[in-house]
């Protein structure tokens, strides 16, 4: 969940949740204290607004209590002059934060069930001032909210007046109970989803920030060993991604330069073996010249052609050095243009066959590409190709009669070389990685075989450059063959 997303769920939530949860407290709290307040007060019908006016909710209270006395001005309105009855009713408005008080048209008090002033009796309504016919309530607004329910009557040709007096000064205790627990509640409510929020917040954007520092504190110490988790698919996530990606890279870079490291030693160490042969060879026979040892012409002879041949091993040693190199940095020099295939392998394969007759190797050559077949090729890249897997044949022969044939295929849009020999074959454990650079089937290293070891992963990189791809088949004690192939020329036609 993307972060925008999540501040704008958060503002929903900062928003609606509490108003949504405080208005489900509240209106619980009201239809328990509506009950409350029906059962106590006996109120019948009490609405939500009885609860938030004062003076519906205290009509509403004694509304029953007046009504009775009505039907007994009517009845017997004598019973309302009685003080044994007077002082139940009152008894019974006590209850309600009510009392009742009787007066007579002149003003003297009859019953007086409270305890206000006689100046709080003598502002009371006077007998007719309220229409008999309905509940007028008079509301009296000071230090006190009074309600004043009033009654006129006639007993025996006498007039009164019995009120029925409600003040506010201790109004329902459960009406303040109510706001005090709904406040809190409120409160509560509003403390419950700033926390949600926070873990919310925390799990989804501290947590996978923390886990960024500690790998960054592990990729500052060169610990490059762990794995960061990316969760979520928000900005952070993607960062954690990211990072992880980077830890990765540099893992890789930093493997890569420790086997490189590794490669460049093995690759000294291999050469300066390689070279300890020839110098050797060289050396001692330089000082069986300079001593006398070589008396005629037939051994000076043999001995300064074995001294340049030694000299040519060491050139071509030096020569793979300088390649490798090169093929390190991307950067083989290469000259390409359109060749002759037939003419191009006609001239290789007379060059190979003087120097396999010598060696007292048999050299066969097959070709089956149309004439005027073109390539795209470097021929001195090419022909180090082919030298160098006529080469490795050659270094490789262990049998008296040793024999390489050379097939040139025509395989639709690129032209096969195939290049066989009968030599001691590759294991099947070994093949996967003779393209490798340093890997070495041959692991005794002896003089006879020797070779820096990277001879075929120059020759892998070649034919890539130019295209093409190269693999090899091979059985041990019978032999091997080199396959490769290199896309042709195809002129682009202009409609």
């Amino acid at each position: 969940m993307k972060i925008k997303t999540k501040l704008v769920i958060s503002f929903c939530i900062i928003l609606f949740v509490p108003i949504l949860l405080a208005g489900g407290v509240i209106i619980g709290f009201q239809t328990i204290q509506m009950k409350a307040i029906e059962k106590t007060y006996g109120i019948q019908d009490a609405g939500a607004y009885s609860l938030t006016n004062s003076i519906q909710l205290l009509n509403k209270m004694t509304e029953g209590d007046f009504a009775n006395v009505q039907n007994l001005a009517l009845d017997n309105p004598k019973e309302l002059l009685d003080h044994d009855y007077l002082r139940s009713l009152n008894n019974d408005l006590k209850d309600k934060f009510s009392y009742v008080v009787v007066r007579n048209e002149m003003g003297e008090v009859v019953y007086n069930g409270g305890d206000n002033s006689e100046e709080f009796v003598e502002s009371l309504p006077v007998y007719g001032e309220t229409d008999e016919t309905s509940n007028v309530s008079t509301y009296l607004d000071g230090e006190d909210e009074i309600l004043i329910k009033q009654l006129d009557f006639v007993c025996q040709s006498r007039k009164f007046s019995l009120y029925i007096i409600t003040s506010t000064v201790n109004l329902v205790p459960e009406i303040k109970k109510l706001m005090i627990d709904a406040l809190v509640s409120i409160f509560i409510i509003l403390i419950l989803t700033a926390c949600v929020l926070i873990v919310w917040v925390y799990q989804s954007m501290i947590t996978p920030i923390k886990r960024l520092t500690d790998a960054a504190e592990n990729i500052k110490e060169g610990n490059l060993d762990f794995q960061i988790e990316c969760g979520g698919i928000d900005e952070i996530g993607e960062l954690c991604t990211t990072f992880e990606e980077m830890r990765q890279r540099l893992k890789d870079n930093a493997e890569e330069k420790l086997n490189n490291e590794t490669e460049n030693r093995a690759l000294i160490s291999n050469i300066a073996h390689d070279l300890k042969t020839p110098i050797t060879a060289v050396k001692g026979y330089s000082e069986g010249i300079l001593d006398g040892v070589a008396n005629t012409p037939e051994k000076l002879d043999k001995y300064i052609r074995t001294i340049y041949n030694k000299a040519n091993e060491m050139d071509t040693l030096i020569n793979e050095l300088t390649l490798y190199s090169k093929i390190d940095t991307n950067r083989i020099p290469y000259n390409f243009e359109k060749l002759d295939i037939n003419h191009y392998f006609q001239d290789c394969v007379e060059e190979i066959g003087l120097d396999l007759e010598s060696k007292n190797i048999g050299l066969a050559y097959y070709n089956y590409v149309e004439e005027g077949t073109m390539i795209i090729a470097d021929t001195e890249q090419l022909r180090r190709v082919i030298n160098n897997i006529i080469g490795n044949s050659v270094k490789y022969m262990n049998k008296p009669n040793g024999f390489i044939n050379i097939r040139l295929k025509d395989v639709g849009d690129f032209i096969q070389v195939e290049i066989e020999d009968n030599g001691r074959g590759i294991a099947q454990k070994d093949l996967p990685y003779i393209f490798d650079r340093f890997y070495r089937a041959d692991a005794s290293r002896n003089s006879s075989t020797g070779g820096s070891g990277i001879g075929l992963s120059i020759v892998k990189k070649i034919i890539e450059d130019h295209g093409g791809k190269i693999w090899a088949t091979s059985k041990e004690d019978t032999g091997t063959i080199m396959y490769f192939v290199i896309r042709k020329y195809q002129e682009v036609k202009n409609e």
